[in-house]
């Protein structure tokens, strides 16, 4: 299938996986005439109306400053001083993708209007996305009220005062004094963040199903835990979603259990992937429409012709929806854990304790140790950031949700899941070769070849550190999970 290598940015109807595109891969941007018009419109009606009347941050100052009115001769100098007092972060810098995820999501949040920033600054950020450059942004600044240290060393780099990384001076904006805080009063970091983790995350949900089924065939075991009336009785739609999965990777498999119950990581399943599923898509939702909300404050309202000073850049939705999703994980994380115990089991594969060569020899016996570590920041991660909160600026900005933490920790906590998995399907893929045994058809063949065409097949005791390293990257391959997403009548479409 061709895919597109230009992305339209019109500030309505930009995607989580679109963010992910242009962030990592060689995709241009290109701005629709709607999204110039609508910042256009936003831009001027915000001169109009700071003549008549005071407006945050640009005829006034910010914070516990909101107060204290800018002196019209000390107007121009008033969005300089904020950018460079504001340009403080800390810590290591974001990487590359995660700060080009920063400057399309701004870019499309821009194009929706209501910011009021001059529109030639939407021109500006498209060339810095196309040319793949990014600015110095470090991790530490940002509580969940708005990005302003990473959006005000944004603007810097677009005033020539900061370098890009990897650019020099890059193509340069003069951007407006007036227009400082309406720039940098924005979450675009924590969403672009956000976007790139929701995408990964539900594309190794769906990998998951794919190894959860290999391990279920190497481990003899039952179907009957997927039956469509058993989900019919208790209707959660990612339970039913797993469900019917589960069914469409095994249906060319002939029943054949070897006990008459399995443990939970096959027979729970779908009952705990399922939460999984459904908090992974709520997420994306919720990311969704805020990479896609003129969330200003100041609001530009240009239909009405008038400023709304509001509670938008708030984040409590984006935290909220990522600490559910991270806890979720947990769970399902903790049932592949569970299938990799089985496939160490000889009374479960018929093969020798460990997948070894020998009964004496070691085989897989560390997969165990090492899924059981990266589990246990899965659980460390799974903490949620929104149990914060801070009061700031003389005691007017009182409260914080932290989803630039929780943003984080999801990144984080989707690289150590993917090692467990990754665990899981060297383990599975051993086992069914050791057993001459394959999958008969359909998807889940399509991933086992996949798998074996890169996977060691050598059995005797050796490091398997690079088996691992390979089998964590395959499951970010869209291939590997291609065909798991049954239209099952009822079902919602979750995927």
């Amino acid at each position: 299938m061709l895919t597109s290598t230009r992305i339209v940015i019109d500030g309505t109807a930009l995607t989580c996986p679109e963010v992910a595109r242009i962030a990592r891969d060689d995709v241009q941007v290109v701005i629709s005439d709607t999204g110039i018009t609508r910042a256009r419109e936003a831009w001027k009606l915000a001169r109009e109306i700071t003549s008549t009347q005071p407006v945050y941050g640009r005829t006034t100052g910010v914070g516990a400053n909101r107060l204290v009115d800018v002196e019209w001769d000390d107007a121009d100098a008033h969005g300089l001083r904020l950018l460079r007092s504001h340009a403080a972060g800390a810590g290591p810098l974001l990487s590359a993708e995660v700060a080009r995820a920063m400057l399309t999501v701004r870019l499309n949040q821009l194009a929706a209007g209501g910011s009021g920033v001059d529109p030639g600054v939407l021109p500006a950020l498209g060339d810095v996305i196309n040319l793949r450059l990014t600015p110095p942004v470090p991790i530490y600044g940002a509580i969940g009220t708005g990005d302003l240290t990473a959006l005000a060393s944004t603007a810097l780099c677009l005033l020539g005062e900061r370098s890009w990384i990897g650019g020099g001076q890059g193509p340069g904006f003069p951007l407006r004094s007036a227009d400082a805080l309406a720039f940098i009063s924005s979450n675009a970091a924590t969403l672009g963040e956000a976007a790139l983790a929701v995408t990964d995350l539900r594309r190794l949900l769906r990998a998951s199903i794919v190894i959860a089924a290999l391990s279920l065939l190497a481990a003899y075991g039952s179907v009957e835990p997927y039956a469509p009336i058993v989900h019919e009785a208790c209707p959660h739609p990612g339970q039913q979603q797993v469900a019917a999965s589960m069914r469409l990777l095994l249906a060319y498999e002939g029943p054949s259990p070897g006990r008459i119950q399995d443990p939970y990581g096959y027979r729970a399943f779908p009952q705990v992937h399922g939460p999984a599923v459904d908090s992974a898509a709520y997420a994306e939702g919720i990311v969704t429409r805020e990479i896609n909300a003129a969330a200003e404050n100041p609001l530009i309202d240009v239909v009405d012709r008038a400023v709304w000073h509001n509670g938008n850049f708030h984040t409590a939705y984006v935290g909220l929806a990522l600490d559910a999703a991270r806890a979720a994980l947990f769970q399902t994380a903790a049932l592949s854990a569970s299938r990799l115990g089985t496939l160490v089991e000889p009374s479960f594969t018929g093969l020798h304790p460990f997948l070894a060569a020998t009964e004496a020899s070691s085989g897989i016996m560390i997969l165990e140790y090492v899924a059981q570590s990266a589990i246990a920041d899965v659980r460390r991660y799974a903490s949620p950031a929104a149990l914060g909160n801070a009061v700031l600026s003389r005691g007017v900005e009182e409260h914080a949700g932290f989803s630039p933490q929780s943003a984080r920790a999801t990144t984080d906590t989707i690289a150590a899941y993917r090692i467990a998995l990754g665990c899981e399907l060297v383990a599975g893929i051993r086992a069914l070769r050791m057993q001459g045994r394959a999958p008969a058809g359909g998807p889940l063949k399509g991933a086992y070849d996949l798998a074996t065409a890169v996977l060691d097949a050598r059995v005797e005791d050796r490091p398997l550190d690079g088996d691992i390293a390979v089998a964590a990257d395959l499951l970010d391959l869209e291939e590997f999970s291609a065909g798991v997403m049954p239209g099952e009548a009822g079902v919602p479409g979750l995927w």
